[in-house]
């Protein structure tokens, strides 16, 4: 399984908006900017997360996308799910030869545990953990004050 840019670049927008913003309304020129994504890509990005119910958007000079509830609530597996589908790891079912389905059924059962266990994975990351990672890794907020002491 591989993320596709575009998850990747939703993930990477909704991280920019709780962490640069605190959720409030950001516009998409200021987070293509910050996160070197494309921004018709990031638009069409962002329709999508609109319609899962995870940004919502405002108009006007103070407008832009902000997250449609707390980071703490936007979990990647929603995210995932609203740009890519289903986490899915096995086969869509096919009419095969008779003597493969035993094998098949076997194998494709196994995918399934394994796809369950690749989406708890991903339900248990909000983007409140992407902000408390940053926070940790010594990523300045804006507005946040450095000092230095000289002696």
């Amino acid at each position: 399984m591989k993320l596709s840019n575009k998850g990747r670049y939703a993930v990477r927008a909704l991280f920019d908006i709780a962490f640069y913003n605190e959720g409030r309304p950001t516009q998409v020129k200021d987070i293509a900017e910050r996160q070197s994504i494309p921004p018709r890509f990031l638009e069409q990005i962002f329709q999508d997360l609109k319609r899962a119910g995870i940004v919502a958007s405002k108009r006007g000079p103070q407008g832009g996308y902000s997250l449609a509830k707390p980071a703490a609530q936007v979990k990647l597996s929603d995210v995932i799910r609203a740009l890519e589908g289903p986490i899915t790891l096995g086969e869509k079912p096919t009419d095969r030869a008779h003597e493969a389905d035993d094998v098949r059924r076997v194998t494709e059962s196994m995918f399934r545990d394994l796809s369950q266990r690749v989406e708890e994975c991903f339900a248990a990351v909000s983007v409140s953990d992407i902000c408390a990672r940053a926070d940790e890794l010594g990523l300045p907020r804006p507005g946040a004050r450095r000092y230095v002491y000289v002696i």
